[in-house]
Protein backbone atom coordinates (compact mmCIF):
# COMPACT_ATOMS: atom_id res chain seq x y z
CA UNK A 1 0.00 0.00 0.00
CA UNK A 2 1.44 3.36 -1.03
CA UNK A 3 0.56 6.47 1.00
CA UNK A 4 0.31 9.96 -0.48
CA UNK A 5 -0.03 13.00 1.77
CA UNK A 6 -1.41 16.17 0.22
CA UNK A 7 -0.24 15.25 -3.30
CA UNK A 8 -0.06 18.10 -5.85
CA UNK A 9 -2.15 17.71 -9.00
CA UNK A 10 0.84 16.75 -11.11
CA UNK A 11 1.05 13.54 -9.02
CA UNK A 12 -2.61 12.61 -9.55
CA UNK A 13 -1.85 10.77 -12.81
CA UNK A 14 0.39 8.42 -10.84
CA UNK A 15 -2.27 7.90 -8.16
CA UNK A 16 -5.05 7.00 -10.59
CA UNK A 17 -2.92 4.70 -12.74
CA UNK A 18 -3.99 1.06 -12.79
CA UNK A 19 -1.63 -1.91 -12.78
CA UNK A 20 -0.56 -2.62 -16.36
CA UNK A 21 0.46 -5.88 -17.97
CA UNK A 22 2.22 -6.62 -21.24
CA UNK A 23 -0.65 -8.11 -23.20
CA UNK A 24 1.19 -8.82 -26.45
CA UNK A 25 1.71 -12.52 -25.83
CA UNK A 26 -1.68 -12.83 -24.11
CA UNK A 27 -3.48 -11.41 -27.15
CA UNK A 28 -1.64 -13.81 -29.44
CA UNK A 29 -2.67 -16.76 -27.27
CA UNK A 30 -6.28 -15.58 -27.16
CA UNK A 31 -6.41 -15.09 -30.94
CA UNK A 32 -5.14 -18.64 -31.46
CA UNK A 33 -7.78 -20.17 -29.20
CA UNK A 34 -10.57 -18.12 -30.79
CA UNK A 35 -9.52 -19.16 -34.29
CA UNK A 36 -9.41 -22.80 -33.24
CA UNK A 37 -12.89 -22.66 -31.70
CA UNK A 38 -14.22 -20.92 -34.80
CA UNK A 39 -12.77 -23.65 -37.01
CA UNK A 40 -13.46 -26.78 -34.96
CA UNK A 41 -16.41 -25.90 -32.73
CA UNK A 42 -17.36 -28.31 -29.94
CA UNK A 43 -14.28 -30.47 -30.44
CA UNK A 44 -11.95 -27.52 -29.76
CA UNK A 45 -13.97 -26.33 -26.75
CA UNK A 46 -13.81 -29.81 -25.18
CA UNK A 47 -10.07 -30.02 -25.73
CA UNK A 48 -9.51 -26.65 -24.04
CA UNK A 49 -11.77 -27.67 -21.17
CA UNK A 50 -9.59 -30.73 -20.64
CA UNK A 51 -6.44 -28.61 -20.88
CA UNK A 52 -7.45 -25.66 -18.69
CA UNK A 53 -10.20 -26.95 -16.39
CA UNK A 54 -9.08 -30.61 -16.30
CA UNK A 55 -12.63 -31.61 -17.24
CA UNK A 56 -13.25 -34.46 -19.71
CA UNK A 57 -16.68 -33.71 -21.21
CA UNK A 58 -18.94 -35.90 -23.31
CA UNK A 59 -21.40 -33.03 -23.72
CA UNK A 60 -21.08 -29.27 -23.26
CA UNK A 61 -24.74 -28.77 -22.39
CA UNK A 62 -25.97 -28.92 -18.79
CA UNK A 63 -28.83 -31.41 -18.63
CA UNK A 64 -32.18 -31.07 -16.86
CA UNK A 65 -31.08 -33.90 -14.56
CA UNK A 66 -28.05 -31.83 -13.53
CA UNK A 67 -30.31 -28.83 -12.93
CA UNK A 68 -32.57 -30.92 -10.71
CA UNK A 69 -29.58 -32.34 -8.85
CA UNK A 70 -28.32 -28.82 -8.16
CA UNK A 71 -31.62 -27.93 -6.48
CA UNK A 72 -30.96 -30.63 -3.88
CA UNK A 73 -27.40 -29.49 -3.23
CA UNK A 74 -28.21 -25.86 -2.41
CA UNK A 75 -29.49 -25.17 1.09
CA UNK A 76 -32.92 -23.67 1.60
CA UNK A 77 -31.31 -20.64 3.27
CA UNK A 78 -29.09 -19.92 0.28
CA UNK A 79 -31.94 -20.50 -2.14
CA UNK A 80 -34.09 -18.02 -0.21
CA UNK A 81 -31.25 -15.49 -0.31
CA UNK A 82 -30.96 -15.94 -4.09
CA UNK A 83 -34.72 -15.47 -4.46
CA UNK A 84 -34.61 -12.28 -2.35
CA UNK A 85 -31.74 -10.87 -4.41
CA UNK A 86 -33.50 -11.81 -7.67
CA UNK A 87 -36.66 -10.02 -6.53
CA UNK A 88 -34.79 -6.79 -5.75
CA UNK A 89 -32.79 -6.89 -8.97
CA UNK A 90 -36.01 -7.51 -10.90
CA UNK A 91 -37.87 -4.64 -9.23
CA UNK A 92 -35.03 -2.19 -9.89
CA UNK A 93 -34.57 -3.16 -13.53
CA UNK A 94 -38.30 -3.21 -14.32
CA UNK A 95 -38.31 0.47 -13.34
CA UNK A 96 -35.92 1.13 -16.25
CA UNK A 97 -38.38 0.13 -18.98
CA UNK A 98 -38.39 2.57 -21.87
CA UNK A 99 -41.62 4.35 -22.76
CA UNK A 100 -41.40 5.94 -26.21
CA UNK A 101 -43.58 8.74 -27.45
CA UNK A 102 -44.40 10.09 -30.89
CA UNK A 103 -42.98 13.55 -31.55
CA UNK A 104 -44.22 15.93 -34.24
CA UNK A 105 -41.10 17.80 -35.42
CA UNK A 106 -43.00 19.65 -38.16
CA UNK A 107 -46.56 19.57 -39.44
CA UNK A 108 -46.83 16.21 -41.21
CA UNK A 109 -43.56 14.84 -39.80
CA UNK A 110 -43.81 12.40 -36.89
CA UNK A 111 -40.84 10.54 -35.35
CA UNK A 112 -40.60 8.00 -32.56
CA UNK A 113 -38.48 5.26 -30.99
CA UNK A 114 -39.29 1.68 -30.11
CA UNK A 115 -37.24 -0.42 -27.70
CA UNK A 116 -36.63 -3.94 -29.05
CA UNK A 117 -34.84 -6.69 -27.13
CA UNK A 118 -31.70 -8.32 -28.50
CA UNK A 119 -32.94 -11.73 -29.59
CA UNK A 120 -30.05 -13.89 -28.36
CA UNK A 121 -27.56 -12.90 -25.66
CA UNK A 122 -24.63 -14.76 -24.12
CA UNK A 123 -23.67 -14.57 -20.45
CA UNK A 124 -20.22 -15.51 -19.18
CA UNK A 125 -20.06 -16.50 -15.51
CA UNK A 126 -16.57 -17.02 -14.02
CA UNK A 127 -16.03 -20.05 -11.84
CA UNK A 128 -12.32 -19.89 -11.12
CA UNK A 129 -11.37 -18.34 -7.78
CA UNK A 130 -15.06 -18.02 -6.83
CA UNK A 131 -18.36 -19.31 -8.31
CA UNK A 132 -20.07 -16.00 -9.11
CA UNK A 133 -23.69 -17.11 -9.03
CA UNK A 134 -24.67 -13.54 -8.11
CA UNK A 135 -23.53 -12.49 -11.58
CA UNK A 136 -26.06 -14.92 -13.06
CA UNK A 137 -28.82 -12.88 -11.40
CA UNK A 138 -27.28 -9.57 -12.47
CA UNK A 139 -27.06 -10.57 -16.13
CA UNK A 140 -29.99 -12.91 -16.69
CA UNK A 141 -32.65 -10.97 -14.78
CA UNK A 142 -32.59 -7.83 -16.96
CA UNK A 143 -32.23 -10.00 -20.07
CA UNK A 144 -35.46 -11.76 -19.16
CA UNK A 145 -37.24 -8.49 -18.36
CA UNK A 146 -36.08 -6.99 -21.66
CA UNK A 147 -37.59 -9.92 -23.53
CA UNK A 148 -34.48 -11.56 -24.97
CA UNK A 149 -35.74 -14.66 -26.79
CA UNK A 150 -32.75 -16.82 -25.89
CA UNK A 151 -30.39 -16.41 -22.92
CA UNK A 152 -27.27 -18.56 -23.28
CA UNK A 153 -24.93 -19.05 -20.32
CA UNK A 154 -21.38 -20.41 -20.32
CA UNK A 155 -19.44 -21.20 -17.15
CA UNK A 156 -16.42 -23.43 -16.45
CA UNK A 157 -17.03 -26.81 -14.82
CA UNK A 158 -14.87 -28.36 -12.11
CA UNK A 159 -12.49 -31.24 -12.86
CA UNK A 160 -15.40 -33.68 -12.51
CA UNK A 161 -17.32 -31.86 -15.24
CA UNK A 162 -19.85 -30.36 -12.81
CA UNK A 163 -21.06 -26.76 -12.64
CA UNK A 164 -21.37 -25.22 -9.17
CA UNK A 165 -24.97 -25.94 -8.04
CA UNK A 166 -25.65 -22.35 -6.89
CA UNK A 167 -24.91 -21.14 -10.43
CA UNK A 168 -27.46 -23.59 -11.82
CA UNK A 169 -30.10 -22.70 -9.21
CA UNK A 170 -29.63 -18.97 -9.87
CA UNK A 171 -29.85 -19.60 -13.62
CA UNK A 172 -33.16 -21.43 -13.27
CA UNK A 173 -34.60 -18.72 -11.02
CA UNK A 174 -33.51 -15.95 -13.39
CA UNK A 175 -34.81 -17.67 -16.53
CA UNK A 176 -31.68 -18.74 -18.43
CA UNK A 177 -32.53 -20.73 -21.58
CA UNK A 178 -29.42 -22.87 -22.09
CA UNK A 179 -26.31 -23.55 -19.99
CA UNK A 180 -22.99 -24.87 -21.26
CA UNK A 181 -19.86 -26.14 -19.54
CA UNK A 182 -17.24 -23.89 -21.03
CA UNK A 183 -14.90 -21.37 -19.48
CA UNK A 184 -12.29 -18.84 -20.48
CA UNK A 185 -11.48 -17.87 -24.04
CA UNK A 186 -13.12 -20.99 -25.47
CA UNK A 187 -16.47 -19.98 -23.96
CA UNK A 188 -16.29 -16.50 -25.48
CA UNK A 189 -15.38 -18.00 -28.85
CA UNK A 190 -18.21 -20.53 -28.68
CA UNK A 191 -20.80 -17.81 -28.03
CA UNK A 192 -19.29 -15.42 -30.58
CA UNK A 193 -19.06 -17.86 -33.49
CA UNK A 194 -21.45 -20.62 -32.53
CA UNK A 195 -20.60 -24.33 -32.37
CA UNK A 196 -22.56 -27.54 -32.91
CA UNK A 197 -23.92 -27.14 -29.36
CA UNK A 198 -23.57 -23.47 -28.40
CA UNK A 199 -25.73 -20.98 -30.30
CA UNK A 200 -24.10 -17.91 -31.81
CA UNK A 201 -25.23 -14.87 -29.84
CA UNK A 202 -25.49 -11.21 -30.78
CA UNK A 203 -24.05 -9.71 -27.59
CA UNK A 204 -21.85 -11.11 -24.83
CA UNK A 205 -22.04 -10.02 -21.20
CA UNK A 206 -20.03 -10.83 -18.12
CA UNK A 207 -16.77 -10.39 -16.21
CA UNK A 208 -13.67 -12.54 -16.33
CA UNK A 209 -9.90 -12.62 -16.08
CA UNK A 210 -7.52 -10.89 -18.48
CA UNK A 211 -7.86 -13.70 -21.04
CA UNK A 212 -11.65 -13.45 -21.05
CA UNK A 213 -11.51 -9.66 -21.33
CA UNK A 214 -9.07 -9.87 -24.24
CA UNK A 215 -11.29 -12.47 -25.93
CA UNK A 216 -14.37 -10.28 -25.57
CA UNK A 217 -12.58 -7.33 -27.11
CA UNK A 218 -11.25 -9.43 -30.00
CA UNK A 219 -14.61 -10.95 -30.93
CA UNK A 220 -16.14 -7.48 -31.27
CA UNK A 221 -14.31 -7.43 -34.62
CA UNK A 222 -16.53 -10.32 -35.73
CA UNK A 223 -19.96 -8.67 -35.54
CA UNK A 224 -20.54 -9.58 -31.88
CA UNK A 225 -21.24 -6.81 -29.39
CA UNK A 226 -20.04 -6.87 -25.78
CA UNK A 227 -21.37 -5.18 -22.67
CA UNK A 228 -18.25 -3.06 -22.05
CA UNK A 229 -14.47 -3.20 -21.99
CA UNK A 230 -13.27 -3.97 -18.49
CA UNK A 231 -10.32 -4.81 -16.32
CA UNK A 232 -9.73 -5.93 -12.73
CA UNK A 233 -12.28 -4.88 -10.11
CA UNK A 234 -11.72 -1.76 -8.00
CA UNK A 235 -13.16 0.48 -5.28
CA UNK A 236 -12.59 4.04 -4.11
CA UNK A 237 -13.61 5.06 -0.60
CA UNK A 238 -13.86 8.70 0.44
CA UNK A 239 -13.79 9.04 4.22
CA UNK A 240 -13.93 12.06 6.51
CA UNK A 241 -12.96 12.34 10.18
CA UNK A 242 -16.30 10.84 11.27
CA UNK A 243 -15.97 7.70 9.12
CA UNK A 244 -16.17 4.29 10.77
CA UNK A 245 -12.66 2.84 10.35
CA UNK A 246 -13.85 -0.75 10.80
CA UNK A 247 -16.45 -0.32 8.06
CA UNK A 248 -13.98 1.37 5.68
CA UNK A 249 -11.35 -1.33 6.20
CA UNK A 250 -13.94 -4.04 5.56
CA UNK A 251 -14.98 -2.32 2.33
CA UNK A 252 -11.40 -2.04 1.12
CA UNK A 253 -10.71 -5.69 1.86
CA UNK A 254 -13.96 -6.92 0.31
CA UNK A 255 -12.67 -5.49 -2.94
CA UNK A 256 -9.07 -6.63 -2.49
CA UNK A 257 -10.13 -10.28 -2.11
CA UNK A 258 -11.48 -10.35 -5.69
CA UNK A 259 -8.02 -11.04 -7.10
CA UNK A 260 -4.37 -10.11 -7.00
CA UNK A 261 -4.90 -7.51 -9.75
CA UNK A 262 -7.75 -5.76 -7.95
CA UNK A 263 -7.14 -2.24 -6.67
CA UNK A 264 -8.42 -0.14 -3.78
CA UNK A 265 -8.08 3.61 -3.31
CA UNK A 266 -8.74 5.37 -0.01
CA UNK A 267 -9.09 9.15 -0.03
CA UNK A 268 -9.48 10.88 3.34
CA UNK A 269 -9.37 14.38 4.76
CA UNK A 270 -8.20 13.25 8.23
CA UNK A 271 -4.64 12.03 8.88
CA UNK A 272 -5.60 10.29 12.13
CA UNK A 273 -8.38 8.44 10.24
CA UNK A 274 -5.91 7.30 7.59
CA UNK A 275 -3.72 5.75 10.29
CA UNK A 276 -6.72 4.19 12.03
CA UNK A 277 -8.03 2.66 8.81
CA UNK A 278 -4.59 1.32 7.84
CA UNK A 279 -4.27 -0.42 11.20
CA UNK A 280 -7.78 -1.84 10.90
CA UNK A 281 -7.03 -3.17 7.43
CA UNK A 282 -4.02 -5.07 8.79
CA UNK A 283 -6.08 -6.48 11.65
CA UNK A 284 -8.94 -7.67 9.44
CA UNK A 285 -6.58 -8.97 6.76
CA UNK A 286 -5.16 -11.54 9.16
CA UNK A 287 -8.62 -13.07 9.59
CA UNK A 288 -9.39 -13.57 5.89
CA UNK A 289 -9.29 -17.02 4.26
CA UNK A 290 -8.21 -15.27 1.03
CA UNK A 291 -5.55 -13.33 2.93
CA UNK A 292 -2.71 -13.88 0.46
CA UNK A 293 -4.78 -12.77 -2.52
CA UNK A 294 -6.06 -9.65 -0.72
CA UNK A 295 -2.54 -8.78 0.49
CA UNK A 296 -1.24 -8.98 -3.07
CA UNK A 297 -4.02 -6.67 -4.28
CA UNK A 298 -3.18 -4.16 -1.54
CA UNK A 299 0.28 -3.82 -3.07
CA UNK A 300 -1.40 -2.13 -6.06
CA UNK A 301 -3.44 0.15 -3.82
CA UNK A 302 -3.14 3.67 -2.44
CA UNK A 303 -4.10 5.72 0.61
CA UNK A 304 -4.35 9.44 -0.12
CA UNK A 305 -4.62 12.31 2.37
CA UNK A 306 -6.18 15.46 0.91
CA UNK A 307 -7.07 18.88 2.29
CA UNK A 308 -10.80 18.96 1.53
CA UNK A 309 -13.74 16.89 0.38
CA UNK A 310 -13.86 18.96 -2.81
CA UNK A 311 -10.32 17.81 -3.54
CA UNK A 312 -11.31 14.24 -2.63
CA UNK A 313 -14.19 14.13 -5.08
CA UNK A 314 -12.08 15.74 -7.80
CA UNK A 315 -9.46 13.01 -7.37
CA UNK A 316 -12.18 10.34 -7.39
CA UNK A 317 -13.61 11.75 -10.62
CA UNK A 318 -10.12 11.61 -12.14
CA UNK A 319 -9.84 7.97 -11.04
CA UNK A 320 -13.36 7.07 -12.35
CA UNK A 321 -13.82 4.08 -10.02
CA UNK A 322 -15.97 1.05 -10.67
CA UNK A 323 -17.33 1.36 -7.11
CA UNK A 324 -17.35 4.59 -5.10
CA UNK A 325 -18.21 4.60 -1.39
CA UNK A 326 -18.90 7.95 0.28
CA UNK A 327 -18.44 7.49 4.03
CA UNK A 328 -18.81 11.14 4.93
CA UNK A 329 -21.23 13.21 6.98
CA UNK A 330 -22.41 15.19 3.95
CA UNK A 331 -22.57 12.31 1.50
CA UNK A 332 -25.71 13.69 -0.16
CA UNK A 333 -24.01 16.95 -1.15
CA UNK A 334 -20.86 15.10 -2.18
CA UNK A 335 -22.89 12.69 -4.31
CA UNK A 336 -24.10 15.61 -6.43
CA UNK A 337 -20.48 16.22 -7.47
CA UNK A 338 -19.87 12.67 -8.72
CA UNK A 339 -19.17 12.73 -12.45
CA UNK A 340 -17.28 9.50 -13.13
CA UNK A 341 -18.20 6.28 -11.30
CA UNK A 342 -19.83 2.95 -12.04
CA UNK A 343 -21.94 2.63 -8.88
CA UNK A 344 -22.04 4.88 -5.81
CA UNK A 345 -22.71 3.82 -2.20
CA UNK A 346 -23.89 6.54 0.17
CA UNK A 347 -23.34 6.59 3.92
CA UNK A 348 -21.72 4.22 6.35
CA UNK A 349 -24.26 1.41 5.97
CA UNK A 350 -24.16 1.24 2.16
CA UNK A 351 -21.37 -1.30 1.70
CA UNK A 352 -20.33 -2.42 -1.76
CA UNK A 353 -21.43 -5.95 -0.84
CA UNK A 354 -25.06 -4.77 -0.81
CA UNK A 355 -24.82 -3.77 -4.46
CA UNK A 356 -22.81 -6.85 -5.33
CA UNK A 357 -25.62 -9.10 -4.15
CA UNK A 358 -29.04 -7.94 -3.11
CA UNK A 359 -29.88 -4.22 -3.04
CA UNK A 360 -31.15 -4.41 -6.63
CA UNK A 361 -28.57 -2.39 -8.58
CA UNK A 362 -26.40 -4.17 -11.12
CA UNK A 363 -22.86 -5.12 -10.18
CA UNK A 364 -21.56 -5.51 -13.74
CA UNK A 365 -19.76 -2.19 -14.01
CA UNK A 366 -17.06 -0.37 -16.00
CA UNK A 367 -13.55 -0.68 -14.57
CA UNK A 368 -10.05 0.54 -15.47
CA UNK A 369 -11.25 4.13 -15.88
CA UNK A 370 -13.95 3.26 -18.42
CA UNK A 371 -16.54 4.86 -16.12
CA UNK A 372 -15.62 8.12 -17.87
CA UNK A 373 -17.52 6.86 -20.92
CA UNK A 374 -19.50 3.72 -20.00
CA UNK A 375 -22.28 2.92 -17.58
CA UNK A 376 -22.90 -0.40 -15.89
CA UNK A 377 -25.22 -3.06 -17.24
CA UNK A 378 -28.88 -2.03 -17.14
CA UNK A 379 -32.09 -2.87 -18.98
CA UNK A 380 -31.07 -0.81 -22.01
CA UNK A 381 -27.96 -2.98 -22.37
CA UNK A 382 -30.26 -5.75 -23.67
CA UNK A 383 -32.26 -3.58 -26.05
CA UNK A 384 -31.90 -1.61 -29.23
CA UNK A 385 -33.76 1.57 -29.98
CA UNK A 386 -35.28 1.50 -33.47
CA UNK A 387 -36.41 4.84 -34.83
CA UNK A 388 -39.54 5.32 -36.93
CA UNK A 389 -40.83 8.26 -38.92
CA UNK A 390 -43.94 9.01 -40.93
CA UNK A 391 -44.34 11.85 -43.42
CA UNK A 392 -47.48 13.13 -45.08
CA UNK A 393 -47.78 15.54 -48.02
CA UNK A 394 -47.70 18.38 -45.50
CA UNK A 395 -44.46 16.97 -44.16
CA UNK A 396 -42.90 17.02 -47.63
CA UNK A 397 -43.97 20.65 -48.01
CA UNK A 398 -42.35 21.50 -44.66
CA UNK A 399 -38.94 19.85 -45.04
CA UNK A 400 -38.67 18.87 -48.73
CA UNK A 401 -36.80 21.94 -49.94
CA UNK A 402 -34.33 21.76 -47.04
CA UNK A 403 -33.61 18.12 -47.84
CA UNK A 404 -33.00 18.93 -51.53
CA UNK A 405 -30.62 21.77 -50.67
CA UNK A 406 -28.64 19.73 -48.14
CA UNK A 407 -28.36 16.67 -50.43
CA UNK A 408 -27.24 18.88 -53.32
CA UNK A 409 -24.60 20.57 -51.13
CA UNK A 410 -23.21 17.14 -50.21
CA UNK A 411 -23.26 16.15 -53.91
CA UNK A 412 -25.52 13.21 -53.19
CA UNK A 413 -27.79 13.66 -56.17
CA UNK A 414 -29.75 10.42 -55.79
CA UNK A 415 -30.62 11.53 -52.26
CA UNK A 416 -31.90 14.82 -53.65
CA UNK A 417 -33.88 13.06 -56.35
CA UNK A 418 -35.63 10.77 -53.82
CA UNK A 419 -37.17 13.92 -52.34
CA UNK A 420 -37.58 15.76 -55.62
CA UNK A 421 -39.79 13.08 -57.17
CA UNK A 422 -42.12 13.34 -54.18
CA UNK A 423 -42.26 17.11 -54.35
CA UNK A 424 -43.13 16.94 -58.06
CA UNK A 425 -45.79 14.30 -57.38
CA UNK A 426 -47.52 16.62 -54.93
CA UNK A 427 -47.13 19.67 -57.21
CA UNK A 428 -48.66 17.77 -60.15
CA UNK A 429 -51.80 17.11 -58.11
CA UNK A 430 -52.24 20.74 -57.10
Amino acid sequence: MKIYKYPPKDVWAEIVERPRLDLTRLNETVAGVLADVKARGDEAVKEYELKFDKARLDSLAVSEAEMDEAEKLVSNELRDAIILAHHNIKVFHISQRFVGQKVKTQEGVVCWQKSVAIERVGLYIPGGTAPLFSTVLMLATPAKIAGCREIVLCTPPNSEGKVHPAILVAARIAGVSKIFKAGGVQAIGAMAYGTESVPKVFKIFGPGNQYVMAAKQQVTLDEVAIDMPAGPSEVCVIADEKANAEFVAADLLSQAEHGIDSQVLLITTAENKLKEIAEEVERQLEQLPRKEMAAKALENSRYVLVRSLDEAIALSNAYAPEHLILQTEDYQQLAEKVVNAGSVFLGKFACESAGDYASGTNHTLPTHGYATAYNGVNLDSYCRKITFQHLTEDGIRQIGKAVELMADAEQLHAHKNAMSVRIRSIQNKE
